[in-house]
């Protein structure tokens, strides 16, 4: 089982195709929102034997493997090939909401290698650290431009306890010190006060500290603070865009517009908020754009973000804006291996020169005085300063990757 994005695909059919040469006897099974949007494409393209559709590669591995111990045709929501090489199931969707996230085992970190995952990464502040999903996906789930939600159409979340019992595991079985929590956007309301609850109860949060995907417009203050009581510290907040008509074309919470006010909140109650943020919208002006990095700047200048990624918009298969995209006519090209956010796939009036500079823009940002003073000041440990110098690298890894290119691919 072989989970596959757009950028890769390509590079997967080979790899699908060589290893079934070397062992034509086993079964290939490929997931992923690519698969799941053009899932005969691939069964075209590759030797693969089936195609899980949807997000619940879980759930739906263990169906395959059923039908296959049983000699019984594949459930609804895989495609394979008939005995005569026919592509069957294409058409027949998927249903992610009959499945309960309750039900499912603890993941086999051992057998995963989480260790692989656990140090030399961005998010984490301090390690080992892993993964965990309260949900599948986002509770919202109508953005236009996340593929996310062409995979999980259903909102599920797994009980409090469970989560919490998954937690207590990671800590007394792998010592592990820094958690984020995956879902799309993490749970609010009542869910969210509980858990929070149940951090501080079992005193889960003097032992490990806690990162999340929000939504900005969701949370007041109060919940910030409980958050940060209950060992939250790395929040992740979709900036996406400055402009308000922009927020309302792709779809975005409609209290999102109010980001300033839910970083600020955040910061205040001792969080560390990050934000995402795009550029190339094929509706925006150079002058939109713009306004998008000044945001960043002038929340960076307050002290109210820690930390950012800045990326070119891309239309993924599957997606509403991939829909729209193609019924307007602002599609570039269908290579898939230029679908890896390095240079703009989508019509725009701004030039991809321009483009590479706003993302640029967006990367130093931060470089006020008071940022950098701020941000030294704030070193208390080894695993701070390394965390620090760790961010710095990367963000001039992200300044080479967008610097100005020469002789990139032109429209086609």
């Amino acid at each position: 089982l072989t989970e596959t994005k757009t950028p890769v695909v390509k590079k997967t059919w080979k790899t699908v195709d060589r290893l079934k040469s070397l062992c034509p006897g086993c079964k290939f099974v490929l997931c992923g929102d690519h698969v799941t949007a053009l899932p005969e494409e691939t069964m075209k393209s590759c030797c693969a034997d089936y195609i899980l559709l949807g997000g619940d590669y879980d759930f739906a591995l263990k169906s395959l493997v059923g039908s296959l111990e049983s000699g019984t045709e594949p459930p609804r929501g895989i495609v394979w090939r008939g005995d005569g090489g026919e592509i069957r199931g294409a058409g027949g969707g998927f249903d992610v909401s009959c499945n309960n996230l309750a039900e499912l085992p603890n993941i086999d970190r051992k057998l995963t290698r989480w260790d692989l995952y656990s140090r030399k990464n961005g998010n984490f502040r301090r390690t080992p650290g892993t993964y965990i999903m309260s949900g599948r996906d986002c509770w919202w789930g109508k953005c236009r431009f996340c593929s996310w939600t062409t995979l999980y159409p259903s909102w599920r979340v797994r009980p409090v306890e469970d989560v919490l019992d998954e937690i207590g595991k990671l800590l007394d079985d792998f010592n592990i010190r820094e958690i984020f929590d995956d879902t799309g956007t993490f749970p609010a309301g009542d869910w969210l006060k509980r858990f929070c609850s149940g951090m501080i109860s079992r005193g889960y949060n003097r032992r490990v500290t806690m990162g999340c995907n929000m939504i900005p417009g969701v949370l007041d203050a109060g919940s910030y603070r409980l958050m940060a009581d209950a060992g939250f510290r790395f929040v992740l907040f979709g900036l996406e865009s400055a402009s308000h008509s922009t927020l309302e074309r792709i779809c975005k919470y409609p209290k999102a517009a109010g980001i300033a006010e839910s970083v600020r909140m955040a910061h205040e109650a001792g969080l560390k908020p990050h934000v995402t943020c795009m550029v190339g919208y094929p509706w925006e002006t150079y002058e939109d754009a713009c306004a998008t990095v000044e945001l960043t700047k002038s929340l960076f200048d307050k002290g109210w973000i820690d930390t950012l990624q800045g990326t070119i918009v891309i239309p993924y298969p599957g997606t509403p804006l991939f829909r729209e995209c193609s019924s307007s006519g602002w599609l570039r090209t269908m290579d898939w291996d230029r679908y890896d956010m390095r240079e703009p796939v989508m019509k725009t009036e701004i030039s991809d020169e321009r483009i590479f500079e706003l993302i640029r823009r967006l990367y130093t940002s931060f470089a006020s005085p008071s940022f950098v003073m701020r941000k030294i000041l704030e070193v208390r440990s080894f695993s701070d300063a390394a965390f620090l110098w760790n961010a710095g690298i990367r963000v001039l890894g992200h300044l080479l990757d967008f610097r100005k290119k020469k002789g990139h691919h032109r429209d086609v």
